[in-house]
């Protein structure tokens, strides 16, 4: 029993990468959950899983290998960029600034264009916007929840990283 209580007050560094990883893996797995509930993603969402399986990849060498340093930091990188990427969503979502083009821009200057090119902007424009939240829970969207999430996953890196240098 001594040992179960030490993994709990005092995980070591690589326990502490392994969770951080399998955090990624998770929030992974709850997208991929969604999209087979019929939310489909926007290609920001798809931008943020990246991060998250870059994390989970490097979770999976700690577990192997052991801790090591130089892959904690790159799973820390990751799990930044995971924040950063859903805050951003996030911020296109609440329209404090503007989104990709192909996501959550309109058709253009229309008087500009001709009737064909028209025709074709219409054609080729995406389905899924990604200044429209899919799903809210508690008044936050996906995106907003990843963010929280997220940052809570680049604590765990951290904190790993903290404790190995002791």
């Amino acid at each position: 029993m001594p040992l179960t209580r030490d993994l709990l007050t005092n995980p070591s560094p690589r326990m502490l990468a392994v969770a951080a990883g399998g955090g990624s893996a998770a929030l992974l797995a709850g997208a991929l959950f969604f999209q087979a509930l019929g939310f489909a993603p926007c290609e920001l969402c798809i931008l943020q899983r990246w991060p998250h399986a870059a994390a989970a990849a490097l979770a999976v060498a700690i577990a192997a290998l052991g801790f090591r340093r130089v892959l904690a930091v790159l799973g820390l990188i990751a799990a930044l960029l995971a924040v950063a990427f859903a805050a951003y969503h996030t911020g296109v979502e609440q329209a404090w600034w503007p989104g990709p083009a192909a996501c959550s821009g309109g058709l253009g200057d229309l008087g500009a264009v001709s009737t064909e090119e028209l025709l074709s902007r219409i054609r080729g424009a995406q389905v899924v916007r990604c200044d429209q939240p899919a799903w809210v829970f508690l008044g936050l969207s996906m995106a907003a929840w990843n963010a929280i999430l997220s940052a809570g996953l680049a604590g765990l890196w951290a904190l790993s990283l903290r404790r190995s240098a002791r």
